[in-house]
């Protein structure tokens, strides 16, 4: 009898073991016998997991604040000379290049194993192309929105699709949000459109109705994109996030290049693939793609909640930059607004269900 519960505890320690390196992402097998080294290793994985978290969030929220600024002032006379489908394109073709770099680097270290090989089945690779068409309509829309809408203003919008996100999150993810947290949502909004009151002329918000419609289905896009995008990244947890989105960025560049042909063709025939780029171009272009990646690392360490609210943020921030830049007005409806988004962050925080 004591040889079977020494046993039994041996094996219950492996496993617990085994659990804590495969959130670390190691592929090895750890067999312990002493029950305390699983404990310090789990207070160590979850300080890692943490950090890391900690890391492509605050990186997403700095990308996701520049990304407006820098659209708004690559734009030349109040529009835009170079073709908008060849900077998706670019952006794409540069986040799959850095999937691969990347990829390529975890082949040199550890090898090429099943959950990082590019090779894979048709049943995996087929349901990239919805979120990448999602992706590429919702990017296109971002360009013209600015037509009705400043900087600042874009960031408050952009909240819109909190609700978007927070209904699917619930039907496709099948996760269920406290009281709290819709509550939250709710102010959340309630903030954005606070921040959008206009006292200086007749109308009440500061965007026309195309604006606010434009604003409405990117919402719409971007919640459906993002939250079918995480549910696909989580099906296999053990699959490398590179790979991922290696295939994703594929597809998204066969539909963004359809897009140049349709759209940009005459214009990149006769002018060049790179007519009217500029130094502010390519700045946006490196920030459209790094903040591509550090959302799918959200995704895949954190969720897609989190992205909603580092977007949240990032509103704050453009505001900032854009009162030395453009000359924004932060006027008292928008820092009222911004305070209700702040509070509308830790309910959401404090209300996760357990």
């Amino acid at each position: 009898m004591e040889y079977r519960k020494i046993k039994d505890e041996l094996q219950d320690d492996h496993v617990v073991a085994s659990d804590i390196e495969s959130v670390k992402g190691k592929s090895h097998t750890v067999a312990s016998s002493n029950i305390a080294m699983p404990t310090l290793g789990v207070g160590s994985g979850e300080r890692v997991n943490w950090k890391r978290k900690g890391v492509v969030t605050c990186a997403l929220t700095i990308l996701t604040s520049s990304q407006a600024i820098l659209i708004v002032w690559s734009k030349r006379a109040g529009k835009y000379e170079y073709s908008v489908t060849t900077a998706n394109f670019l952006v794409e073709t540069l986040k799959c290049a850095l999937s691969f770099l990347a990829l390529t680097r975890i082949w040199k270290n550890e090898g090429v194993t099943d959950d990082n090989r590019l090779s894979t089945t048709y049943e995996e690779v087929k349901v990239f192309p919805i979120p990448a068409a999602l992706y590429l309509f919702k990017n296109l829309l971002q360009y013209y929105i600015f037509a009705y809408v400043d900087a600042p203003g874009y960031q408050i919008l952009k909240n819109l699709n909190i609700i978007s996100t927070g209904v699917l999150y619930r039907i496709i993810l099948k996760k269920k949000l406290s009281e709290i947290q819709w509550a939250g949502f709710i102010l959340l909004c309630c903030g954005c459109t606070t921040a959008q009151l206009n006292s200086n002329s007749d109308r009440v918000l500061q965007t026309s109705l195309p604006g606010w419609i434009m604003a409405i289905v990117m919402a719409l896009l971007s919640g459906f994109a993002g939250v079918y995008t995480e549910a696909i990244i989580k099906k296999r947890p053990s699959r490398n996030i590179n790979v991922q989105n290696f295939w994703l960025y594929v597809f998204g560049m066969a539909f963004n290049a359809i897009a140049i042909v349709i759209q940009d063709f005459d214009a990149v025939a006769n002018k060049g693939f790179f007519h009217g780029y500029s130094f502010i171009t390519v700045l946006m272009i490196l920030n459209h793609a790094l903040s591509g990646i550090a959302v799918s690392m959200v995704m895949k360490y954190a969720d897609n909640i989190v992205k909603v609210y580092s977007t949240s943020v990032a509103m704050l921030l453009t505001a900032v930059v854009s009162v030395f830049l453009f000359n924004f007005h932060l006027s008292l409806a928008f820092f009222l607004g911004s305070t209700v988004v702040s509070v509308s962050v830790y309910l959401h925080s404090a209300g996760k269900l357990r």
